[in-house]
């Protein structure tokens, strides 16, 4: 390849990059069987003001009662669509993921990453999906009733200590998730937040009840803040919900 063809390259690349930003860095999906509640959390080092983000919690989904999906890693809100459209259908965690694979919003399903969790008659059913050519770290770990995914992370100890931490946490799912946040927030377990002395620059949590409407779960908590600002949004997203009476 040309110096000259090269330095285009690199210069789309990057331009793409900027227009397209991974989301979200890190996350898990879950649902507790017993009490029927379905959660989300994530966090990310992307600046939602800069690309125009209304909402903090859009990578994930909850169906009350159901389960969850985060869809993330170059994040196409086609792609989130079409697998709330075939977990509306029945279709099972590893059965989504198959279709959304062979079926990508752009043609690409390699730059995806995706974790999905249902419940079903004995208990519950999870999986998870990263593609080849997400940026490293980029990982997941599946449980029975939980998904953990993550790219751009400094390494596999951040979904490593997320999965302790929801495992050994007690309390309601609400809790265990904050935990798994908790456990993920250092400097740097986004590479891309190292510089400014976080773990990410927005994260979010929420949690459905089996009796929630669509789209309005009883819980939802989120922070958002810019490069620069050195504060780490998963303590604050804590503080907020401590301060509520959550999780002390």
């Amino acid at each position: 390849m040309g110096s000259k063809v090269l330095f285009i390259f690199t210069l789309i690349s990057g331009l793409f990059f900027q227009v397209l930003p991974s989301q979200t860095t890190y996350s898990i999906v879950a649902v507790d069987p017993i009490t029927g509640e379905v959660g989300s959390a994530g966090a990310s080092c992307v600046d939602l003001d800069r690309f125009g983000f209304e909402t903090d919690d859009f990578v994930g989904e909850l169906f009350p009662g159901e389960g969850a999906i985060n869809t993330q890693a170059w994040y196409i809100p086609r792609n989130q669509q079409n697998a709330a459209k075939k977990f509306e259908s029945g279709m099972s965690p590893d059965q989504i993921i198959q279709w959304l694979t062979k079926n990508d919003a752009d043609g690409n399903p390699n730059l995806r990453q995706y974790g999905l969790v249902r419940m079903v008659k004995d208990g519950a059913q999870a999986a998870a999906f990263t593609g080849d050519s997400t940026i490293s770290y980029a990982g997941q770990i599946v449980g029975d009733n939980y998904a953990i995914q993550g790219n751009i992370l400094s390494g596999a100890d951040v979904l490593e200590r997320m999965e302790e931490a929801f495992l050994t946490t007690e309390g309601d799912l609400t809790c265990k998730l904050l935990a798994a946040l908790e456990a993920a927030a250092f400097p740097g377990a986004d590479t891309r937040c190292l510089g400014n002395i976080t773990s990410s620059l927005f994260a979010y949590l929420k949690v459905a009840q089996p009796s929630d409407p669509k789209d309005e779960p009883s819980v939802l908590y989120s922070v958002r803040t810019a490069m620069g600002d050195e504060k780490e949004p998963v303590i604050l997203l804590r503080n907020k919900m401590r301060a509520e009476g959550l999780c002390r």
